[in-house]
């Protein structure tokens, strides 16, 4: 159990959001960021002091990854005390605005996806079953599929932003979560029967009979690979924003390869070797199959409650900390999903002879707080008097 001291200051406004003075930066964080003089003179500066003949030795490659190196060290560490020092208000503000901004942007990510894949999904049927190709066969089942993906990503979102508070008093923001894994599930199931049918076509196919080379399926399946790519190309500046499009992004970016692999195995297959479209068909389902089964893990951590990103639990305990000169420690933190969004516990201390109504304001005016920034879903802030004791909430690894 961590226990934090909190230093006393002589202001009794909300540290964190006081006016732009000397109290802004409580713990003086700010004499820790780097000019960009200074990262110069860091990174020069331990290679310089070596003697002559040392430095003759390093190779230029060592001493440029060394300087890199330090260099990302001090423009992360610059960028992460920024955004300590950086109001609730402000990351809240910011949240919103991106979002504002890019609403439009998002929408088009959306609507435009689910009517691309809609037609990308016919040009490939058409493309597989003219050709004959297990390939193109292949590229085709996970493009179908891709519809029925933002059609359950688009029935989530609803169902998240229209909530029943007396049937679900959490929400349903796991409801996407949830979605996400049984969708990756069906494509799982949809690369083993791939798999499958290609491994009887090895086994069974006349040996040096190639198949046709179908002109026509070349290029629809080239034109599924271009709008895959602008797709993609699109999606990636909205990814970081929406869960939603961070899906689709990686839909695209997974399907990108699969359609190019797809695509030269099926005219290998037609030019070179009869088995070089089968063997083709099985790598392309090992590689969905792979792909979503990293989708089940990734997702399914969120679901069981993984611990939320370090640079959170930094920002949570420095916006505790900042709060109140009346918090002298902070006792326990804690940030973990749940589903996309974030859970918050924390135990602060307070003086013994603190009166019920100041531990209450302090206590629910940081919940507020905390819950105010951007992915958190709740907060739950407890108040103790010493730090001596033992964590209020136990590991339950029995029954």
């Amino acid at each position: 159990m961590a226990t934090i001291t909190v230093t006393e200051t002589s202001t009794h406004q909300d540290l964190e959001l006081s006016p732009r003075s000397s109290v802004v930066d409580p713990l003086q964080l700010s004499s820790a960021i780097k000019s960009p003089a200074e990262i110069a003179q860091l990174t020069g500066g331990p290679q310089s002091r070596l003697p002559f003949s040392a430095r003759r030795r390093s190779s230029s490659s060592d001493k440029k990854r060394d300087v890199k190196g330090l260099q990302n060290y001090y423009e992360s560490q610059n960028a992460h005390i920024e955004r300590m020092l950086k109001s609730v208000e402000d990351h809240r503000r910011e949240a919103k605005d991106e979002q504002g901004d890019t609403r439009i942007r998002f929408l088009i990510a959306v609507h435009g996806s689910l009517a691309a894949n809609i037609l990308l999904a016919t040009l490939q049927l058409y493309a597989a079953i003219s050709s004959g190709s297990l390939s193109l066969f292949a590229t085709a089942a996970d493009s179908i599929f891709d519809p029925m993906a933002n059609i359950l990503l688009f029935v989530s979102h609803r169902a998240v932003n229209k909530v029943d508070s007396d049937r679900f008093p959490s929400g349903k923001a796991r409801l996407e979560t949830a979605g996400n894994i049984a969708f990756a599930f069906l494509m799982i199931c949809v690369s083993w029967i791939l798999i499958a049918m290609s491994a009887r076509d090895l086994a069974t196919a006349e040996h040096g009979a190639t198949k046709d080379f179908n002109l026509a399926s070349v290029i629809a399946v080239g034109v599924a690979l271009c709008t895959k790519l602008v797709l993609f190309c699109y999606c990636w500046g909205l990814r970081n924003t929406y869960s939603q499009v961070m899906i689709l992004w990686r839909d695209h970016r997974n399907d990108l390869p699969v359609n190019s692999f797809g695509l030269l195995t099926s005219i290998a297959g037609s030019k070179l070797a009869w088995w070089v479209d089968s063997m083709g068909a099985i790598m392309i389902g090992c590689a969905i199959l792979v792909a979503w089964t990293r989708v089940v893990y990734s997702e399914s951590l969120l679901l069981i409650g993984v611990a939320a990103p370090q640079e959170l639990r930094n920002q949570i305990t420095y916006v505790s900390m900042t709060h109140d000169e009346r918090i002298t420690h902070i006792d326990t933190v804690r940030a973990y999903h749940s589903g996309p969004r974030i859970i918050v516990e924390v135990d602060i201390v307070m003086k013994d002879d603190s009166t019920l109504r100041e531990t209450h304001d302090v206590a629910e005016s940081l919940q507020v707080k905390l819950e105010s920034l951007p992915d958190v879903e709740r907060a739950y802030v407890h108040v103790d008097y010493e730090v001596e004791h033992k964590p209020e909430h136990f590991l339950k690894k029995e029954l």
